[in-house]
């Protein structure tokens, strides 16, 4: 691995030396990676790599979120592969798990590490896109010499973290390049699609968790596609996006504890739109039951007591 800077490393130690690393997100992330982590800059020894039993278990382990994410993967690559990046989707430890990227450019990939199964935890290769958005929990790219290694100063790396469907850091979202004429404006369009298809993946990862449940756009002031809340039959709120969790204050707990889903909606068009589904499913419930009540309540899972509830709120009539 041939051109890079000289002297990066003594600018690295130079920076951390001189710089109030409290300024500066990245300056701080070079600390940590000299001072905490024991790293040199100057190391040329290649990336550690899982063995393959390693990753397979890696994979097992975010297989919920794998499924999720595949579609919103695929995309995000139809939209950067063009101009010589590769997709990575890495778990919580810094491993990426599932990528995409063309053939014609695997060799030079691998080669870098840019491939699943190599260990990009900060504390192994010290700042880069993966392992420093993992640390900081921030979209954010690392741009060639912006890493801490010198021989990483020719990626540039655009990562957004992915969070469960409890609001947990689950994974990061990376594209990576090793292109020398990425300009600020690509990686600027980069960085849009990939916190894109984070949200995409969030909210898609969120659905399959809830699929026994109501999905709801939670209402929230600035309108974002993961901010999402599920509601089950008994009108309780039973998850939330992290989105939906920040802009509304939920929390696990709460949750816990029973949620109204009308203390969240309150009289927005969320709430009507709430009631007409209940109206409908509970509807078509007691038609398929032919009018059994018990029959349509053990259907819906819920208590007779509670279905008789719902009928006489959505003045539902049994049929004869």
């Amino acid at each position: 691995m041939s051109g890079q800077p000289a002297h990066h490393a003594d600018i690295v130690q130079a920076t951390i030396a001189t710089s109030d690393a409290a300024r500066s997100a990245l300056v701080a992330s070079w600390r940590r990676s000299l001072t905490l982590h024991g790293l040199d800059p100057a190391e040329r020894k290649a990336p550690r790599r899982l063995t393959e039993g390693e990753l397979r278990q890696a994979r097992q382990r975010m297989e919920p979120l794998l499924r999720a994410a595949d579609a919103s993967l695929d995309r995000l690559y139809l939209a950067v592969g063009g101009i010589g990046c590769c997709v990575m989707l890495a778990d919580r430890d810094g491993i990426p798990v599932e990528r995409r990227g063309a053939a014609a450019d695997d060799d030079t990939f691998d080669e870098w590490g840019l491939w699943t199964g190599t260990v990009w935890s900060e504390d192994s290769e010290g700042t880069n896109g993966i392992g420093t958005c993992l640390a900081d929990q921030r979209p954010l790219t690392i741009h060639r010499d912006q890493h801490f290694f010198s021989r990483n100063t020719l990626l540039s790396c655009t990562t957004a973290p992915v969070y469960d469907h409890e609001g947990k850091l689950a994974a990061a979202l990376d594209v990576s390049s090793c292109r020398s004429d990425l300009t600020e404006h690509f990686v600027n369009l980069i960085s849009v699609a990939v916190g894109d298809a984070a949200r995409r993946i969030e909210a898609d990862n969120f659905r399959r968790a809830f699929s026994n449940a109501r999905v709801l756009l939670a209402p929230v002031t600035e309108c974002s596609a993961s901010a999402l809340i599920a509601v089950d039959a008994d009108d309780l709120v039973v998850g939330a996006t992290r989105s939906a969790r920040l802009a509304l204050g939920i929390t696990q707990q709460t949750l816990t504890k029973g949620l109204p889903a009308a203390d969240i909606l309150g009289d927005s068009n969320a709430a009507e739109e709430l009631g007409e589904a209940e109206r409908g499913v509970i509807q078509r419930a007691i038609t398929r039951a032919g009018g059994n009540v018990s029959a349509a309540a053990h259907n819906l899972g819920i208590s007779r007591a509670t279905l008789h509830r719902k009928l006489a709120r959505f003045g539902i009539r049994r049929p004869h």
